[in-house]
């Protein structure tokens, strides 16, 4: 998530949600959140001891080691691999070797050497210590592909062993969480068409946004991915070679050849008009050395077996992250580690003390609940979506997932938000649970964030199961707090830094009302006669 435009949706959307009604409380359950208990946990996995959990690393291992023993402790069953709670899995941690990227422009005429991180970015290959890859480069104006949009960058060219060139980002018109989807499907698009390498180029609307040296400051960290049964890393496309990332101040020899010059494109993407795809008639040599190594790190599932003899074999999935970022390497501060209590000891905490509300309520859900926390979001929602892809149980028998990353429980919120209620049926049973509460379900604040797209319920969603995304909104219920301006306030001051741990003011009654919500949303979808559907008109009921 990027600090800036989130703390500015949150500042400019407090004002709509302000005069939201409050609707009546009514009767609910007598089973309850506890927030002695909810402190408990979230002191624990947000504690120093556990330096900031990063993926792989010690302290994450006890994270995951205590939430075993509390499943343990409800009598909740295993729902991990050869009858254990843990779904370990192995991770490829790629490095780009130093000085070892070069990028060079054949215009028949002259080659032409690009500069590392001032002209041009790339990273680590997940599969190759070794890649170089020469071809000739086509124009594929955004490089996107959709059917139900009209979109077909790849029309009337033949990429098949060459390296696409596209624009970063997406065109305007598109909608947000559907462009987001999209967006996220470039490589794909490009591999299935048999392209060899891609290069993105940086935009001169794309520097207003997020300077090229911004990027730069953070080339240099390793990337990691998910490794299959088979040892192979997952969805890195093994026939894209050779990738970049060029700055436009570097790409006019690109465009030496072509009939289209770069600040025609720029013009046409600056009147929103779609660049059509073209020959560039020059080659590009991608060169790159990579240095691997392996880490471990696991999932954490349990089970409470539904009362239904039949929709017993069906299951409702909650997730939280239970990974962080570690450790910071700035060395100006003094407090270098990455508590993550907002992100995401909160969400795990919660989880926790809904799995012992199910226990304790004494009335057995219908379908069976499956509680997932999940490794790796940190590192690009890994851990989800590796279970979506090796799910412990039948990944058709999954009706819903309902995703808690990151609740800022700082304020007495007087509604939430539920990234993804306006796609499936879900919405409906958002709303029931939170106005058992006096809670509204507000509508998402921040749409061009796209967030439905960038959590752990996302890889649920495009395995085609029903998801939201639950969150406090920006409403507080007293005329003392500004829910927006202080969930704002935590973007601009604690997000992924230090400050965000347990010392924060943190109103756990308030916790105690979303660990309900959630409760009462899992326990509708449980008992429900029909599962979760997808709305007819929603771009996520039919992803490929």
């Amino acid at each position: 998530m990027r600090i800036r435009t989130l703390v500015a949706a949150a500042v400019l959307s407090t004002g709509l949600l302000a005069c939201t009604e409050q609707a009546a409380p009514v009767a609910h359950a007598a089973v309850s959140g506890d927030a002695k208990a909810l402190q408990a946990h979230l002191e624990f996995l947000a504690s120093d001891a556990l330096e900031g959990r990063d993926t792989g690393s010690r302290g994450h291992e006890i994270a995951a080691q205590y939430i075993v023993s509390n499943f343990k402790a409800l009598g909740l069953e295993p729902a991990g691999d050869n009858g254990t709670y843990y779904q370990r899995i192995k991770f490829r941690r790629s490095s780009l070797k130093e000085g070892s990227a070069s990028f060079s422009i054949d215009t028949g005429e002259e080659v032409v050497e690009l500069e590392y991180g001032k002209e041009f970015l790339t990273g680590p290959s997940a599969y190759a210590e070794q890649s170089e890859v020469t071809a000739p480069v086509v124009f594929v104006g955004y490089g996107l592909v959709s059917e139900e949009f009209g979109l077909n960058d790849y029309a009337n060219v033949d990429v098949d062993g060459k390296i696409v060139m596209m624009v970063s980002g997406r065109p305007a018109d598109l909608p947000s969480e559907e462009g987001a989807h999209l967006n996220s499907s470039k490589k794909r698009f490009a591999a299935e068409r048999g392209a060899v390498g891609i290069i993105t180029l940086h935009t001169p609307a794309r520097e207003e946004v997020r300077p090229f040296k911004v990027s730069a400051m953070y080339q240099r960290a390793p990337s990691v991915t998910w490794l299959n049964q088979e040892g192979e890393p997952n969805r890195a496309y093994k026939s894209l070679v050779g990738g970049a990332y060029i700055d436009f101040n570097a790409a006019e020899p690109l465009f030496a050849k072509a009939a289209i010059s770069m600040d025609e494109v720029f013009a046409q993407l600056e009147k929103e008009q779609q660049p059509k795809p073209f020959e560039l008639g020059v080659s590009v040599t991608l060169k790159l050395a990579s240095e691997h190594d392996e880490i471990s790190s696991p999932n954490v599932a349990a089970i409470l077996p539904g009362s239904d003899p039949e929709l017993k074999n069906e299951y409702v999935v909650y997730t939280a992250h239970s990974d962080h970022i570690g450790m910071t390497q700035d060395l100006s501060q003094d407090d270098h580690i990455n508590n993550g209590a907002m992100d995401n000891a909160s969400g795990v905490s919660v989880l926790l003390e809904t799995a012992r509300m199910f226990v304790e309520s004494g009335e057995r859900p219908k379908r069976s609940i499956l509680f997932l926390s999940v490794t790796a979001e940190e590192r690009g929602l890994l851990g989800a979506d590796y279970f979506a892809h090796f799910p412990t149980v039948p990944l058709q028998q999954i009706v819903a997932n309902v995703n808690l990353d990151m609740p800022v429980l700082l304020y007495d919120f007087a509604d939430v938000i539920a990234f993804g209620s306006t796609h499936s049926t879900l919405g409906e049973s958002v709303a029931e649970a939170a106005g058992q509460y006096g809670i509204e379900l507000s509508e998402d604040p921040m749409p061009e964030q796209a967030i439905f797209t960038r959590s752990d319920h996302y890889p649920f969603v495009k395995k085609g199961v029903p998801a939201v995304f639950l969150m406090t909104g920006f409403t507080a219920k007293g005329e003392d707090e500004n829910g927006g301006e202080i969930w704002g306030q935590f973007f601009a001051e604690h997000y992924h830094r230090p400050s965000d741990q347990p010392s924060l003011p943190i109103n756990y009654e308030a916790g105690v009302v979303f660990t309900n919500i959630n409760y009462e949303i899992g326990k509708t979808i449980a008992n429900d006669a029909e599962r979760p559907r997808w709305l007819a008109d929603s771009f996520f009921a039919d992803l490929d």
